[in-house]
């Protein structure tokens, strides 16, 4: 019985680290400019809206997609301006300072099950 509990308590340990956060942890890697944490949270397709160009991606397009975009606009810093949250939808709009500029971002995601799936980023001059 000691060792069915001692396994159960590592098994939950486990999935409480592995599982990811939500929104903090969105914006943990928006700080940290790091594509393929972003698109852990990516929906079937995602929109994404660069300066000059809107589109809808599916998550390994639009892992490549934003792996671009931080390559071309090294993040300083991410500073977030707003979120909240609205009949099971959440969202954070925020400033992303790059080598190249500032971004107001706006992230949109949907409670999908038992994660919360993005669904739109925005990165406007």
């Amino acid at each position: 019985m000691k060792n069915f509990l001692i396994l159960l308590s590592a098994f939950f340990l486990l999935s409480a680290v592995s599982a990811p956060k939500g929104i903090s942890d969105l914006i943990n890697a928006l700080k940290a400019g790091n594509a393929s944490a972003v698109a852990k949270y990516f929906d079937n397709t995602v929109e994404i809206t660069l300066p000059g160009k809107t589109n809808s991606y599916s998550k390994s397009q639009g892992e490549t997609v934003l792996k671009d975009f931080f390559a071309n606009n090294p993040v300083k810093s991410f500073t977030v301006v707003h979120k909240g949250e609205s009949g099971g939808s959440k969202f954070c709009i925020g400033t992303l300072v790059t080598a190249n500029g500032s971004f107001r971002t706006t992230v949109n995601l949907k409670q999908k099950g038992d994660r919360e799936a993005l669904q739109e980023i925005k990165f406007e001059k």
